[in-house]
């Protein structure tokens, strides 16, 4: 009968796991909150794949939505949010449906 046996170092654990993190990219969260009848922050840059937590502040109900009607909260009324994933690249400007001149621009890569 043969017997193997491995020896494995400590650099040889953590590679292993550190290889697949480094390998592994994750979506990231951002926030956009609307107070003051103004989007904060009004311009941001995220990433495919990335998560926009929107939320109204205001007493007036607000909505985030694309210019080009790519992404839409729909309305946001006092305390409520709502979530944006971002799912192509490029320049998106965007303004509140019931307020056009609250605008904004995000902006993917």
């Amino acid at each position: 009968m043969t017997i193997l046996t491995r020896r494995t170092t400590l650099a040889g654990l953590l590679a292993t796991p550190l290889a697949l993190i480094a390998g592994r990219s994750r979506a990231a969260t951002h926030a956009v909150t609307i107070e003051g009848f103004a989007f904060s922050p009004a311009d941001l840059t995220a990433a495919v794949g990335d998560t926009i937590t929107v939320t109204n502040n205001d007493g007036a109900p607000h909505t985030l939505t694309a210019d080009d009607g790519s992404f839409d909260t729909g309305r946001l009324n006092r305390g409520e949010s709502a979530e944006i994933t971002l799912s192509s690249a490029g320049s998106f400007p965007y303004k509140c449906a019931f307020h056009p001149n609250m605008r904004g621009t995000i902006t993917v890569s």
